[in-house]
């Protein structure tokens, strides 16, 4: 059976990585998570102090990540220095993140990371270096790979384009939930202006910004379950591998 490439684009908190794991796995095809990689470099980018405040003040202290620059200089200079692999973990069977040869699979889901990365993703030399990266990924086709600019910058002759969007309240609580069943004290209007902040954000940065390619199919989840999901998407799969026969 031909492969192709399965690209699935979409806003943050929208399940898109689970149900582009889910995929993989059922069409044994190899699941990247492009979301993952501009998380990695975010994280080095904290740990290496790529970050500094712009204000001193008590009020702007409490803004966190808002009051913060990117020392982009810094960070450029670093980016040969980030090596990003994926691993199956032998016990989920599913793929991890690791960020030069340690697992931080859970790290880079943290609020911490989740507030810069937006910021981080629009820099132009990180979209480069991970278009590059990503796109030698696909050459061998039989791949699903999901992020923002997966249809319309790193594969736009993917056969099957998916665009994937919801509610800003329903992908809040899905995250609100995910990080309290990890045990993140964190609070749910505090992940609401998260997401609104980075669709803006993704929506609105110079280089690759978040839209729908002309091409691909819309796949709004807000009202859908899991199963539901996966329906849809082995359906839309099905059809596209009938056409390409």
């Amino acid at each position: 059976m031909k492969k192709i490439v399965i690209a699935i684009d979409g806003y943050s908190s929208c399940g898109k990585s689970t149900m582009a794991k889910g995929l993989a796995q059922k069409i044994g095809y190899i699941y990247i998570d492009s979301g993952a990689m501009y998380r990695a470099v975010t994280l080095y980018a904290i740990k290496h102090g790529c970050f500094t405040s712009t204000e001193t003040s008590a009020e702007n202290k409490n803004l966190g990540a808002e009051a913060e620059q990117i020392d982009a200089e810094l960070l450029r200079g670093e980016m040969e220095k980030i090596r990003i692999d994926f691993k199956l973990n032998a016990s989920t069977g599913k793929p991890e993140t690791y960020l030069n040869g340690v697992n931080v699979e859970a790290d880079i889901r943290s609020m911490e990371v989740s507030s810069r990365v937006s910021r981080v993703a629009a820099l132009d030399f990180v979209r480069q270096q991970m278009v590059a990266r990503q796109q030698e990924m696909g050459q061998t086709k039989g791949i699903v790979m999901d992020g923002r600019d997966i249809g319309t910058t790193v594969f736009p002759e993917a056969e099957l384009k998916i665009f994937v969007t919801a509610s800003a309240e329903v992908r809040a609580q899905r995250r609100y939930d995910e990080l309290t069943a990890k045990g993140d004290s964190v609070g749910y209007d505090e992940i609401l202006a998260n997401v609104k902040q980075r669709d803006y954000l993704d929506e609105h940065r110079d280089i690759s910004p978040l839209r729908q390619a002309p091409d691909a199919l819309l796949l709004d989840n807000t009202q859908m379950t899991i199963a539901q999901q996966e329906e849809w998407l082995m359906k839309a799969y099905a059809k596209v591998i009938a056409e390409e026969a």
